[in-house]
């Protein structure tokens, strides 16, 4: 005699099954919990009981004394295996005799029956206040990698049988799921849920009316209404498919139906090969019978009575369905729940107990390392551009983005499948994507959508019977009063001659969410065939059960509702039903829907068997209202299996591989795995076949691949924790290919950490969409980084139609961290598409986005910066920029602030391997070649739906709210500090240096007494790099700063790339004066200009001293530059020490501004005087908010200083050098450090000094003290610089001193000398102004030429020129050093 083999533990906990038939290799290793197997045979293969019946319970409630017909096997043509009971010594074991079964295993256990209220409705999958009560086992999308092996679209039976083998294969799988992932407990159980889960479409077509295309709701929702001309379906969305939703019925096709001619040759010729097929996926789902010994459930009593009166009592049976019975983990490791016999499972089963592919194939493939999106709606497939595998295009609806209607299908997402793509989208999704995807240009047979149906659906109702039905669900159910699972019971008629006869009729149940609903649709509904010799008594009792559910609701038990029954048949139709695209949306049109004659006796056997019970025939609202239309949840067919292998007959072949037109040719690689690939209606419940025929598929294409699916068994799976598996990354052989993977991993992982820490600490999140668009334009040089740049390119890309757009998610996971970080980080995802640009459209992962950051480039600017690498679909990678910027110029102004944060500058370059590892080097995007440049803005139509998008996230209501107020407070308080800017706080100096990130401290410093003893400094820079590295060609170089500053002004810390560091590297020993009118605390003491001409000699006394007599070149700026022309204009400076002069803004004919020349002549006293009276003689560029009440009354004052709009600021010690000296640079020229810090950059003023100035400006010339106040620009004094060259150059905004003061004193050279220095005319044709030269910078004040950040290329090169000119000759051209600056230049670093 055979023994028995219970199920024993494993390694690992896990639990070792009885032996089971033999399997090739490749079958899925997973543990389940069929019966024994004995003799060779799966006690599965019992078509009455094939689950485990539960021990004796001598509690249970006693039998109904009412006999109940036992249910008898179908014949063996009704199903692929004859009914086999197990033999044991004494022959074969009834039905109800005792008889062994399988132990327990791990945290298996009886259920006790159905359960009460608590077990009803799971509402947590882990420990309570634990930081997510549900699974999850997708992904977000900003977690999507480039590329993977596999790609799966949809996630039912087929989708999740490709992705639960193709995971065990080793392969890298990417699974794309169109709905949302919902767990028991999270499915819709009332109708205000239900109906926000709906999502309608197709053409609204109402008897022979033509027709209107609709569609509404909720695109993601889970239940799916598609309308078409002769039927209607509904179908389910989300992770998992159908299989949230369906009835559960496992049930295989017949033989006779899979013999005919419909079907490829390998497999009507061999209807038993799908056998085995079928067994894995019993394996898998475990399906049993409803068990004996659990109450009884008056809807299948009903129609097992209704069986008896048709004279099919035989026919009737329980059927095999994929709920679960008793406690404990399923075949793949998940833990489940007995049913609590609620009844919804055509709205989501909340128990715990419905085997669908989530908790079963989808959980599996998680496990082994496939990653899921959830949200995607694939539109179609295309050839990879490089000819290696295909690109998926999908719509993403996350993040609301289907605000964005014209862009949500407009502007597709994309993932590449190297090797394969398996469709299993269901039989409506899958011919859509491919009709789409022929249209595209992937060739395929002219049969797509074709050959579709409806399975032979019928739906129809038993109303207000004689007897209790129980048939509508509750989401609290009653452990004494169970409705049941759905269906548990079939009138199966599939023995039939020919098998287009066959049928069967199933019981089923209402959910909750749609009773009410029903109850008022049955009650007016057209057509009903009420029982017609009912006595008056029956009648009114009728009438009675009527008003009894209207007024009581449809739970009263003796209502007509609580007596209807559900009727749902499966027949074979005509199969001619077709789908096509119209404006690009899925049309279906069933012709010859029901074959007329079958679908009358069909109704007709209804009519008999609901007349018998004493009820009312009511055809299903579609019948009844839209001109006899029927409505399926089982559509098949479109993307049919050709019934000779070829594309004439077919879509697929026997294997779902996609022809590439008529012949025989396959598409590798391209499979169809679900419903649509069966070529006729079942007249079954068709998912056990989709499930197996996907089964063949997979297998087939791994023996094709030379893979092999691990058998390895789960565990009890931690959907909490992490899969025990992951597919091996492979390494590829190109370097470049390499890198991109890396930084793919690297930014994954990245990426994981910021959303895994978000969700461990349960921090709410905040995101948004946006759309922009506008031109940009493909060319390599463009290489500035300025407006009138992007402009140009706008103008150009515009006139060239080189439109650009990009539709993006913004996501912050962390609301607090992006409030309150320097950076205000959010994650982008999303794509860019630009057609000039080779690759277009692009995919965006994990780019970056900066809310309002501060722009340390520019003072009192803040930035909404745009970085990510994309790729394009040709593989190619690039790296976009993009910054709107908000400065001082929206101040007060709305139009500009709209027009600030609205436009963007936007930059394309090359990808450089490594660019963005460092997420907070706000310059590493420079480092890439630029290739173009544009202008982006968004649309106010565009804007109205960005709000619409804005979304909170958070584990509660209370945790959204804050997360939203913190955002927009955030927002609103930056936003009104930009356009408020001048009521805002003064900004105060800073207590700690920051920003100074090019510290260039001197060689050596000098004490410098003068000849009237007074001491000042001098601060020496030895040359970095010297002309062919001879110390011989080192040249001398002094430099005489302004007033008020020192050496910094030339050697500023705050720039990359300043004066100082510009000469030394062009072979010049750098000397710096800080004289007594400049930051030196001698300044106080009353000096002038003109007492400082002598610091300007004991200096160029001691370089001849130290150097030699050979004449310096000197470089003078404002009123340094002032004292040096009075020190050569009255003689005290010999000219024959100098050999050469760039003066900087002035030389010796001060003009002031108007601003300033206001200062002298408004009011009856002068501005030195009246600060004087009041506050004495020293005026500091510094304060404090601590400063007395003079001056905090002076830094308020300020404020109202008149300004241009993009000049304003709110710094305190800016106000105050702009009082004194006027505004002295353009702020844009500034960067933040600078400006910020201008306070230890400047010192003060005395009176005496102010007084002079003041007055020199009002005369336009230079002059001794006080109080005769001498002119110095005598002709004899003028005479004294003969022989000098001069370079005067200034800035055409400059707000201190006009242009006119150098246009002056040049003009007086030219006219004493001559241009060329000489004393004599110029001559004719003579290239004229050798030796005295003007420039005029534009975009230039007036200390920004030496302090602005871009002053190294602006400025610096044409002092240079000239200076190399004079201390060199005339054909000296300058060399580049190799150091870090070059680098710097030639890598972009600095082009601001």
């Amino acid at each position: 005699m055979d023994t028995l083999s219970a199920p024993s533990m494993g390694p690992n906990g896990t639990i070792s099954p009885p032996p089971t038939p033999d399997h090739r290799s490749d079958d899925l290793g997973i543990q389940c919990h069929d019966g024994p197997a004995v003799n060779g045979v799966n006690g599965r293969n019992s078509v009455t009981n094939t689950g485990p019946p539960p021990p004796f319970n001598p509690n249970r409630a006693p039998e109904s004394p009412e006999p109940t017909p036992q249910p008898t096997p179908l014949p063996a043509y009704s199903s692929f295996r004859a009914p086999e009971q197990p033999p044991t010594e004494f022959g074969p074991v009834p039905r109800h005799s005792s008889h062994p079964i399988p132990t327990f295993g791990v945290h298996d256990h009886e259920s006790a029956g159905p359960q009460s209220r608590t077990r009803a409705n799971i509402r947590t999958y882990s420990e309570e206040g634990a930081a997510n009560i549900f699974p999850r086992l997708s992904k977000p999308v900003e977690l999507l990698r480039s590329a993977y092996d596999v790609v799966v679209i949809g996630s039912g039976y087929g989708g999740g049988v490709a992705a639960s083998r193709m995971a065990r294969t080793g392969q890298s799988v990417c699974v794309l799921e169109r709905g949302r992932e919902k767990w028991p407990g999270e499915y819709p159980s009332g109708l205000r849920d239900a109906t926000s889960e709906l999502h309608y479409s197709g053409n609204f077509a109402p008897g022979f009316t033509e027709g209107k295309l609709v569609e509404g709701g909720d695109p993601t929702g889970m239940y799916h209404l598609i309308f078409g001309k002769g039927q209607n379906c509904v179908v389910g969305n989300g992770l998992g498919g159908t299989s949230l939703m369906n009835a559960n019925v496992f049930m295989e096709a017949d033989r006779k139906t899979l013999a005919m001619k419909a079907w490829p040759p390998e497999i009507r010729s061999n209807v038993q090969g799908l056998d085995k097929y079928y067994e894995k996926v019993e394996k898998v789902l475990d399906p049993q019978e409803y068990p004996d010994d659990w109450p009884e459930l008056p809807k299948m009593k009903l129609l097992q009575k209704q069986a008896e009166m048709l004279g099919l009592g035989k026919k009737f049976k329980k059927v095999r369905q994929t709920t679960r019975f008793h406690n404990g983990p399923n075949s793949c490791g998940v833990e489940m729940k007995a049913s609590a016999l609620t009844g919804q499972d055509a709205t989501g089963v909340n128990d715990g107990s419905k085997t669908t592919t989530l908790v079963t194939y989808l959980a599996d493939a998680w496990n082994w390392g496939a990653e899921m999106f959830c949200e995607c709606e694939v539109r179609h497939v295309e050839k990879a551009k490089n000819g290696d595998g295909y690109l998926v295009f999908f719509a993403w609806h996350g993040r609301n983005r289907g605000h964005f209607k014209a862009n949500l299908h407009g502007d597709l997402m994309w993932v590449r499948a190297k090797e394969a793509v398996f469709l299993g989208a269901g039989a409506v999704a899958t011919p859509e994507i491919l009709l789409r995807s022929k249209a595209m240009g992937l060739q395929m047979s002219n049969m797509v959508g074709q050959n579709m149906s409806g399975n032979g659906d019928m739906l129809a109702f038993g109303y207000n019977t004689d007897e209790t039905v129980n048939g509508i669900g509750r989401p609290i159910p009653s452990p004494y009063n169970p409705i049941g699972p759905t269906i548990t019971s079939v009138i199966d008629c599939r023995d039939q001659e020919n098998p287009l006869d066959g049928f069967v009729i199933e019981e089923g149940a209402i959910p909750h969410a749609l009773s009410h609903f029903l109850q008022m649709m049955l009650d007016i509904m057209p057509g009903s065939q009420a029982p017609k010799d009912d006595s008056i008594v029956e009648r009114t009792q009728a009438a009675l059960a009527r008003y009894g559910s209207r007024f009581l609701g449809p739970y009263f038990k003796r209502g007509s509702m609580a007596k209807t029954q559900v009727y749902l048949i499966m027949s074979h139709d005509s199969n001619q039903a077709m789908l096509t695209l119209q404006d690009d949306k899925p049309v279906l049109e069933f012709l010859g829907v029901g074959r007329s004659d079958h679908v009358k006796k069909l109704n007709a056997m209804l009519q008999r068997a609901t007349e018998a019970v004493g009820g009312t025939l009511v055809q299903n609202p579609f019948f009844a209202l839209m001109g006899q239309q029927q409505v399926t949840v089982h559509p098949i067919g479109g993307a049919c299996m050709a019934r000779d292998n070829t594309g004439a007959t077919g879509v697929s072949n026997h294997l779902g591989q996609v022809f590439t037109g008529t012949g025989s040719e396959v598409h590798d690689g391209l499979i169809v795995t679900d419903g649509s690939v069966i070529p006729t209606a079942l007249g079954a419940n068709p998912f056990a076949t989709i499930a197996a025929l996907a089964e063949r598929s997979v297998e087939g294409y791994c023996k094709s691949r030379g893979l092999t699916i691990d058998n390895q068994e789960n565990g009890l799976l931690d959907l909490f924790g992490e899969p025990q598996h992951a597919p091996p990354r492979y390494r590829p052989a190109r370097r470049r290919e390499r890198q991109d993977l890396e930084e793919e991993q690297e930014s994954l992982v990245e990426a994981h950490s910021v959303i895994q820490t978000a969700c461990d600490i349960k921090a709410a999140g905040l995101g948004f969409t946006e759309v922009m668009s506008g031109f940009v334009h493909f060319n390599s040089n463009l290489k500035e980084d300025n407006r009138a740049t992007y402009e140009l390119a706008y103008r150009t890309a515009k006139s060239l139609c080189e439109s650009a757009r990009f539709f993006l998610s913004v996501q912050s996971f962390n609301t607090t961290n992006m409030v309150r970080s320097s950076q205000h980080r959010g994650m982008l995802t999303g794509t860019f598409a630009c057609p000039s640009i080779p690759g277009s459209p692009f995919m965006v992962r994990r780019g970056e986005f900066n809310l309002f950051i501060l722009d340390n480039k520019a003072p009192g600017t803040r930035n909404l910066t745009y970085d990510f690498d994309m790729t394009g679909v040709n593989g190619r990678k690039l790296h976009f920029h993009g910054y709107k910027v908000v400065d001082s110029s929206v101040a007060l102004a709305p139009v500009q602030f709209w027009k600030s944060t609205s436009t963007l500058f936007v930059t394309i370059s090359e990808h450089v391997p490594g660019m963005c590892a460092d997420l907070d080097n706000e310059d590493a995007w420079r480092r890439g070649t630029v290739i173009a440049k544009g202008i982006m803005h968004i649309q106010p139509a565009d804007f109205m739906s960005e709000i619409m998008t804005m979304t909170p996230t958070g584990s509660n209501l209370l945790k959204k709210v804050i997360s939203a107020t913190s955002f927009l407070t955030y927002f609103t308080r930056k936003s009104l500090s930009l356009f408020l800017a001048p009521l805002t706080p003064l900004q105060y100096p800073s207590q700690t240096y920051s920003g100074f990130v090019n510290n260039t401290p001197p060689n050596r410093s000098i004490a410098i007494y003068a000849e009237d003893d007074v001491c000042t400094r001098m601060h020496i820079w030895e040359p970095t790099a010297y002309p062919d590295n001879d110390p011989k060609n080192i040249k001398n170089l002094f430099m005489i700063p302004g007033a008020s500053v020192d050496h910094n002004i030339y050697a500023l810390p705050t720039i990359r790339f300043n004066a100082v560091n510009y000469f030394t590297r062009a072979g010049y020993r750098v000397f710096i004066t800080v004289h007594r009118i400049g930051q030196l605390m001698v300044a106080e003491n009353n000096w002038t200009t003109y007492d400082a001409r002598l610091d300007i000699k004991a200096c160029l006394e001691y370089i001849r001293k130290e150097q030699g007599p050979d004449p310096v070149y000197t470089i003078a700026h404002c009123m340094g530059s002032v004292a040096f022309s009075c020190g050569l204009l009255d003689g005290s400076i010999p000219a024959s020490w100098i050999r050469g002069i760039t003066a900087s803004q002035v030389f010796m004919n001060p003009i002031w501004g108007t601003v300033n020349l206001a200062k002298v002549l408004a009011g009856p006293v002068p501005f030195d005087k009246l600060y004087n009276l009041l506050a004495g003689h020293w005026f500091s560029c510094n304060t404090t908010p601590d400063d007395g009440i003079v001056q905090s009354l002076i830094n308020q004052i300020l404020r109202l200083y008149p300004q241009d709009r993009k000049e304003i600021c709110n710094s305190a010690s800016c106000h105050r050098v702009s009082l004194v000296f006027g505004r002295c640079w353009n702020h844009s020229n500034l960067n933040e450090a600078t400006h910020r810090q201008i306070d230890r950059f400047f010192g003060g003023v005395n009176m005496r000094l102010l007084h002079l100035l003041m007055k020199q400006g009002h005369d336009g010339y230079v002059m001794k003290n006080g109080p005769l106040f001498e002119p110095l620009v005598t002709r004899e004094n003028v005479m004294r610089l003969k022989g000098i060259p001069i370079l005067l150059f200034v800035g055409r905004d400059n707000a201190v001193l006009t242009p006119e003061a150098t246009e002056r004193t040049y003009e007086i050279l030219c006219d004493t000398f001559g241009s060329t220095g000489s004393g004599q005319p110029q001559q004719e044709g003579s290239a004229g102004g050798a030796d005295y030269k003007r420039v005029v910078v534009p975009g230039y004040g007036h200390l920004d030429p030496w302090m602005g950040r871009n002053a190294w290329k602006d400025v610096y090169p044409f002092i240079r020129d000239e200076v190399d000119r004079v201390c060199r000759d005339e054909f000296y051209r300058f060399e580049e050093p190799d150091d870090k600056f070059k680098r710097m230049v030639d890598g972009g670093e600095l082009l601001y």
